[in-house]
């Protein structure tokens, strides 16, 4: 399916919302002094400077995305989109832009740990229906969810533990982070600085 066939919903990013790149950078250099903890240890902190290519993985649609990332360059409108629309809502095949700061997320994931295989993506957006929906069949589900307002994301990776993606998320301090063992997966989202 293309990019154009989906429904889309354009909403501004409020700017309180945003990670700004100094912000960011500031905060994973915050998190270098843990860095020592996480399988890229100090290289980790060296890596942030480093131009990297991520990859995704949607496990719903099959779908995959590359994205070349340099962390002095803002994201260009068509990477936006395209990361948009492989984290869209597969239910009701709606898309809403994603805050691009869950890209430096996961940048900053790649960088610490030096893992390079695709993030496994199990939710991305959500429309309202659907949030609803999954909350009648699931007790974790947020009624008002980071999810619907397309600054959050559910992950795995096969090459390293959910339990090591938490404790890279909790490190790094950009935003909330949940851990779902049982599951199998973290949550992500650009919110204030939580844990659950």
């Amino acid at each position: 399916m293309s990019y154009s066939e989906n429904r889309i919903i354009t909403t501004p990013l409020a700017p309180s919302g945003i990670i700004t790149r100094r912000n960011f950078l500031k905060a994973t250099a915050m998190a270098a002094t843990g860095s020592l903890l996480l399988r890229g240890g100090p290289a980790g902190a060296a890596n942030l400077a480093t131009e990297r290519t991520l990859r995704f993985h949607n496990v719903h649609t099959d779908e995959e995305l590359a994205i070349r990332c340099c962390p002095e360059k803002d994201y260009d409108r068509e990477t936006r989109l395209r990361f948009s629309s492989l984290l869209r809502d597969h239910h009701a095949d709606e898309v809403r832009e994603m805050d691009p700061a869950l890209i430096d997320i996961f940048f900053a994931i790649s960088a610490f740990t030096g893992a390079t295989g695709p993030f496994k993506i199990l939710s991305g957006y959500r429309s309202p229906e659907t949030n609803s929906w999954l909350r009648g069949y699931h007790s974790g589900v947020a009624e008002h969810s980071m999810h619907i307002e397309g600054k959050a994301v559910d992950i795995r990776m096969d090459e390293i533990s959910t339990r090591e993606l938490r404790s890279v998320g909790l490190a790094l301090a950009m935003g909330g982070v949940g851990y779902y063992p049982r599951s199998n997966f973290v949550h992500l989202d650009t919110g204030s600085i939580r844990y659950w």
